[in-house]
């Protein structure tokens, strides 16, 4: 056990500890006052005065137990020898030596304080030595330092055992702030690339019809009213969607997180798209509803790949294809020609396709995407769908009664 791993005493703590070895030496220096007046009538101006300034001197020496613990303990016993007010002194020092659970240590202090016991005989003669067992003088002294050892091994045990559940204490607070950071780490993270898929969708929608006013000059009032109002429309949209994820963000009570869309809504996302000029067929095949996760992944693939055909293929034919049933795969695949005509493309985060494939590996599936001979673009994704209790097939019909180009 290291010294500088012991608990530091406070105040407290080593007034009680000295006091107590106050109280233990003060009985035994008055019997051995009272013996000697009755043997020889004058206690010795030593036993009086030069005895309770050693004691004295070896409660200070107490102090430094903690930074030299074998070196006082071994000062004090021997003090001990000449002072019996300091006997209290000795077994505190034993004591505290003992709660470092050192053999060798323990062992040195023990002989010395039993040693000295012995020469203590012949500095206070208040009885004859003959009338004394030997053993009887080595046992007593041995059973006191006993009693003084097993009492610092206990409390040094039960040190080491505190220490231990209070590392252990800190160690799981700092594993539990540890994982609630990554916890907020990872919530964070997912809403901001919720934020990238809505808004990017929106955005590129709107910055898809200001470039058609822009670049077109033979549009009606009639069809530039509705462009107009369509960029209205989408800009709204984007504010109110990003108000709605920056109050997630935040924690807002008010501000509860959106729900969540599923396979179901991918009509609607189509819909959006051919209202804001977007060249859009779809075509399902899809027989019965996926989990909440595999539905959520194929939106969030059709929104994207949507995104970016509006950033770079603005006025291309988009051709959607879903297809896919409980105990096999979804496959999603998006498929757009080349631009009819050269526009400017919106600025881009690049991080669009890149999260895609993080969305697409999380749910175990596959990604693909790349350009076509054609100067198009094609992306296929492909989610396992685990077979699961039946459930109420989509009439696939209502999605194809979209008009086609």
């Amino acid at each position: 056990m290291n010294t500088d791993t012991m608990p530091k005493l406070g105040v407290g703590q080593q007034a009680w500890r000295l006091t107590l070895a106050v109280v233990v030496s003060v009985p035994v220096w008055l019997s051995t006052l009272a013996l000697a007046r009755s043997r020889n009538g004058d206690p010795g101006s030593w036993l009086l005065l030069g005895d309770p300034v050693v004691a004295l001197v070896c409660l200070v020496l107490l102090l430094w137990r903690r930074r030299w613990p074998l070196a006082v303990a071994l000062a004090v016993t021997v003090a001990s020898t000449v002072s019996v007010l300091a006997t209290g002194a000795a077994l505190l020092a034993l004591c505290s030596v003992a709660t470092r659970r050192r053999p060798v240590e323990i062992g040195i202090v023990v002989l010395a304080y039993v040693t000295g016991s012995q020469l203590a005989i012949g500095v206070f003669p208040v009885e004859d030595a003959a009338e004394a067992l030997w053993w009887v003088r080595i046992t007593v002294p041995a059973l006191t330092a006993g009693i003084a050892v097993a009492a610092g091994t206990a409390v040094g045990a039960r040190r080491v055992e505190v220490r231990s559940l209070r590392e252990r204490a800190e160690s799981a607070e700092r594993e539990q702030s540890a994982r609630a950071a990554q916890a907020r780490a990872q919530e964070r993270n997912r809403i901001a690339r919720e934020m990238h898929d809505v808004l990017a969708h929106r955005i590129s929608l709107v910055a898809m019809q200001a470039g058609v006013l822009d670049h077109r000059g033979d549009l009606s009032a009639d069809e530039n009213r509705v462009l107009v109002r369509g960029i209205a429309e989408g800009s709204h949209q984007a504010l109110e969607e990003l108000r709605e994820v920056l109050g997630v963000l935040r924690g807002d009570p008010g501000h509860p997180e959106p729900p969540q869309p599923s396979l179901d809504r991918v009509p609607d996302l189509v819909t959006d798209a051919r209202a804001s000029g977007l060249d859009v067929v779809l075509a399902d095949t899809v027989t019965g509803t996926p989990p909440d996760g595999v539905g959520r992944t194929c939106y969030r693939i059709v929104q994207e790949a949507l995104t970016n055909a509006a950033k770079h293929a603005p006025g291309a034919v988009v051709r959607v294809a879903l297809d896919g049933a409980a105990g096999t795969t979804l496959v999603i695949r998006v498929r757009n020609g080349p631009a009819p005509r050269r526009i400017p493309p919106p600025p881009s985060s690049g991080f669009g396709l890149l999260g895609l494939g993080e969305r697409v590996a999380l749910a175990d599936g596959e990604l693909d995407h790349g350009g076509t001979p054609e100067g198009g673009y094609v992306l296929t994704a492909r989610l396992p769908w685990p077979d699961g209790p039946p459930t109420v097939t989509k009439r696939a019909s209502e999605w194809k009664a979209d008009p086609t180009p």
